[in-house]
């Protein structure tokens, strides 16, 4: 009898074992999913800003300062149609928001690349305004930024969900700040911005990538949910790691004179 009890507790034993390991396996292919959906995104994004640029550049000064633009940089950047471009991006946050639980994991994932390419459009203006040196060098700082915080809230023992309302109260905060410093353009007031929106974009990178994790772990999803879960979850992550990259460049760009 007690050789039977031993038996089944090895066995036990080593199921466990194989459900953690399988499990390790599952979060890490998830993530995995999260992080190849968000660099696809940054890639549309990228590539359709320098796109865009070329097309609406017609001319550089021998510094490399932008002289002239064409037709379609006049329209997208000069004319009221840059209010539809600057927007654009929002409008498909909120349609993401409505829309969210409806939508298979194949159709979000293709309407998060169409933002992607919508971001980039609108992003296509920071080759007007800064140096393509000083691009560079902010979106490399970006990476290794986003890198390490992301890295830290998948391995860190400490619960940060303390952070989230505090975080998302001061997105709420830039958000508001943000608008009315289109009215105001007060300089001071977006240096502020830009300091605390490193620092809340900061916090939200490690903050979500733990909720992501403790998301498939503590949820009973299928195949889809997990998913749609990863396509939302890169969409977390490539707007943290977006607005962190623009409030770097604000800060630390060099603009052309």
């Amino acid at each position: 009898m007690s050789d039977f009890d031993r038996n089944a507790q090895v066995w036990g034993a080593g199921r466990a074992q194989t459900s953690a390991v399988e499990m390790d396996q599952g979060l890490r292919s998830f993530m995995l999913g999260v992080y190849n959906n968000m660099t696809i995104g940054l890639a549309i994004t990228g590539l359709m800003a320098i796109g865009i640029s070329m097309l609406a550049i017609a001319g550089y000064s021998p510094s490399g300062k932008v002289t002239a633009l064409t037709p379609l940089g006049q329209a997208l950047y000069l004319s009221p149609l840059k209010w539809v471009v600057m927007l654009a991006p929002l409008a498909f946050i909120f349609f993401f928001s409505f829309k969210a639980e409806s939508m298979s994991s194949s159709t979000a994932r293709a309407m998060f690349f169409a933002f992607a390419a919508v971001m980039g459009i609108s992003l296509s203006s920071i080759f007007v305004v800064f140096t393509g040196e000083s691009i560079a060098k902010v979106f490399f700082i970006t990476a290794a930024s986003f890198a390490g915080l992301s890295l830290y809230g998948y391995t860190t023992k400490k619960s940060l969900s303390g952070m989230g309302s505090f975080l998302i109260m001061g997105l709420i905060g830039l958000v508001i700040a943000s608008v009315v410093n289109i009215f105001l353009a007060s300089s001071a007031l977006s240096f502020g911005i830009s300091v605390i929106g490193v620092l809340v974009f900061a916090g939200l990178t490690a903050w979500d990538t733990q909720r992501l994790k403790e998301m498939y772990l503590y949820s009973d999803m299928d195949s889809e949910s997990a998913a749609k879960l990863s396509v939302n979850g890169a969409l977390s992550l490539y707007l943290n790691f977006v607005n962190m990259f623009q409030m770097l460049l604000s800060l630390f760009g060099s603009k052309q004179e």
